[in-house]
């Protein structure tokens, strides 16, 4: 046995036998076998720089000081474990539920930790990515700084198109190509890009407009954009997944109904109702007495749309909606101000 090997053999038996606590015998293994400066490492390594004919002895001893190493801290760790069992089980007034740390003489007056808990736009949204994974769709992302062109041009918004009048929008200052994303459907094209056809996937996230905030506009809001894109799909399909979004967050009366509306990136748009929760239909103040409520738009992919992902629309077509999650959040908590969730004001977040 080498020199080095023997003294690393003696100096580790005395730092297993001295450790303290596990802290310390799990610093101690950690030193010896880490896979990149382990002290024992370092050596076994060495063998590659051992001569030949003593190649064979060299491992053979590195394999018996590992071994006997391991059997010590495993010998150790057990002392370890039975001491501090042992001595939790001989005090009858440790308190399960104090927060870690708290010594044993205190537990029974410790005072337990306020955790949080999640906000109400997370809530619907984990909700919603349940909902629509069971389907078989997947959850994408994409960046909420986004270039001119995928938050625009790509979705059929060339810089001539008045609907670029309905997007109030934060451009850099020194940078005009690049702005902050008005929604979420920028990533339609980015996902049909990477994935092609056929596609299902929906795309949560934080979209911003340069607007004046009232009750009910932020410029700061959450959407959840979906898209579908196969052979043979039609307008049935789009009123199955909507229908079945209505019923999951409203109950299974809830009622979908669809309007014209205009949106350059689908063809055709329309605009999505519900049954107001509230009334049922009846007519009360949430839904202006019409017995509906608005929550999201939606429409057959527009085929300018499809071509710039780089897929055929003569062989494909695609759906896609845009949920508010803001929006579903103040229907279904009945918040009477959008400015609240994002407020940061605690005597609103404690009520979730």
């Amino acid at each position: 046995m080498s020199k080095d090997l023997q003294k690393l053999h003696n100096e580790s038996l005395v730092h297993i036998a001295t450790a303290l606590d596990l802290a310390q015998l799990e610093a101690v293994e950690l030193s010896l076998f880490s896979r990149q400066n382990g002290r024992l490492t370092m050596l076994m390594k060495e063998i590659a720089t051992v001569l030949p004919a003593e190649k064979k002895a060299y491992g053979e001893s590195c394999n018996t000081v590992k071994e006997e190493l391991i059997g010590s801290i495993a010998k150790r760790r057990e002392e370890l474990t039975n001491v501090r069992w042992k001595t939790i089980a001989n005090d009858e007034r440790i308190d399960p539920s104090a927060p870690l740390g708290t010594s044993s003489s205190s537990m029974t007056r410790a005072q337990k930790k306020n955790y949080g808990s999640l906000h109400p736009i997370s809530r619907v949204q984990y909700d919603l990515e349940d909902l629509f994974t069971s389907m078989g769709f997947m959850v994408l992302d994409g960046p909420e700084l986004e270039s001119d062109y995928y938050n625009f041009e790509a979705l059929n918004i060339p810089a001539d198109h008045p609907a670029r009048d309905m997007h109030d929008t934060f451009y850099l200052k020194n940078n005009p190509s690049w702005v902050m994303r008005t929604h979420t459907s920028p990533v339609q094209v980015r996902a049909m890009e990477k994935y092609g056809a056929p596609l299902r996937a929906i795309v949560p996230g934080r979209c911003f407009r340069n607007e004046a905030t009232d009750p009910r506009h932020e410029h700061t809001l959450y959407q959840l954009e979906g898209l579908v894109i196969d052979r043979g799909i039609n307008f049935a399909h789009l009123k199955g997944i909507i229908a079945t979004v209505a019923k999951h967050l409203y109950g299974g009366e809830t009622k979908v109904r669809f309007l014209p509306k205009f949106y350059p990136f689908v063809e055709p748009g329309v605009r999505g109702e519900v049954t107001c929760f509230l009334c049922h239909g009846t007519g009360c103040r949430v839904c202006k007495n019409t017995g509906w409520l608005e929550i999201f738009g939606a429409g057959m992919m527009h085929p300018n749309v499809l071509r710039a992902g780089k897929i055929d629309p003569e062989k494909y077509s695609g759906l896609a909606f845009g949920l508010g999650l803001s929006r579903l959040v103040m229907l279904k908590y009945a918040i009477p101000d959008a400015r609240y969730a994002l407020g940061g004001d605690l005597r609103f977040l404690n009520q979730f």
